[in-house]
């Protein structure tokens, strides 16, 4: 009888892969690097092909082993699924979670809804990841993630995705400003100002300017900010203004400053805060039912 490989093969394989060193490999899947070495070989054995390149100092994937890298993370996901999926047909949110979130949302939202993930859902352990939107759509894709929270919309025929909030933008200006005794603001009213947004790879400077209507703006500053803290001093120290999402507001980003805050008219749109999936999880009840008990509680 033809031996076989197994999940097992395909899962040391992929760690090989990620960390190009058997070392690493082997301490990320919790087995010795000669269990390791010796189940790498036995598969480039059944299949018949040289899947690595092995040197003292680095190990790379060859070309077929490429092709067979993209087909056993498909594998993996698949197998992930079906676990998946017979696991939430017993008990929904239970076990482990591997939720991912971007920075312009995590630190503002999280805080606030934690406390109640946990009191309601007393057998789920979440595991968090921070990280801007396209990472975390390739961890999802690769099975290293099982759920986002994002600002939607995005387009993919490969997720799913459930709405559970909206965050209306405010506008960020200091004291002294003249639009800073208005009780809204108008999007013509701020567009020959130096509007200060984060650099491009954030999803929000694109929320935010559609917000106002700036796609085609040119009086955007080009300053690189990687964080909304980092643009919030940069305006309370007269360097321009900024929108700022509500919730972000709420959660106290301004305090100890002398900024106000305005909304901008209602008919900016808001971005709308949602879970993401793939398609082929095997946990979509569980995320629905997740999704809808976020959006009960935000």
């Amino acid at each position: 009888m033809n031996a076989t490989y197994t999940l097992k093969h395909l899962k040391y394989f992929i760690s090989v892969a990620k960390f190009k060193h058997f070392g690493q490999a082997a301490d990320a899947c919790f087995v010795t690097q000669p269990t390791l070495s010796a189940a790498i070989r036995e598969f480039e054995d059944i299949l018949g092909v040289q899947l690595l390149e092995r040197t003292k100092r680095s190990v790379l994937v060859t070309p077929i082993g490429e092709e067979v890298l993209k087909r056993a993370k498909d594998i993996m996901v698949q197998a992930d699924s079906l676990m998946e999926m017979a696991r939430a047909k017993g008990s929904p949110l239970n076990g482990e979670l591997r939720l991912g979130v971007i920075p312009t949302i995590g630190p503002y939202l999280l805080p606030q809804i934690m406390e109640d993930v946990r009191r309601h859902f007393p057998d789920l352990t979440l595991y968090l990841k921070e990280d801007q939107t396209e990472r975390l759509l390739a961890a999802l894709k690769e099975g290293q993630l099982d759920v986002l929270i994002l600002a939607l919309p995005y387009e993919s025929d490969t997720i799913d995705s459930f709405t559970f909030m909206q965050d209306r933008f405010y506008c960020a200006l200091p004291k002294d400003h003249p639009l800073a005794k208005k009780k809204q603001i108008e999007n013509q009213e701020i567009i020959s100002e130096n509007l200060l947004l984060l650099e491009e790879g954030h999803c929000l400077r694109d929320h935010a300017m559609a917000a106002c209507s700036w796609e085609g703006a040119r009086n955007i500053n080009e300053f690189g900010a990687t964080s909304l803290s980092t643009i919030v001093h940069m305006v309370a120290n007269g360097l321009g203004i900024t929108l700022l999402p509500e919730m972000a507001i709420k959660a106290g980003i301004t305090r100890g400053t002398d900024l106000v805050t305005l909304p901008l008219s209602k008919n900016s749109p808001p971005r709308d805060i949602g879970l993401v999936w793939r398609k082929t999880s095997g946990r979509k009840e569980e995320f629905t039912l997740l999704g809808q008990f976020l959006k009960e509680i935000s």
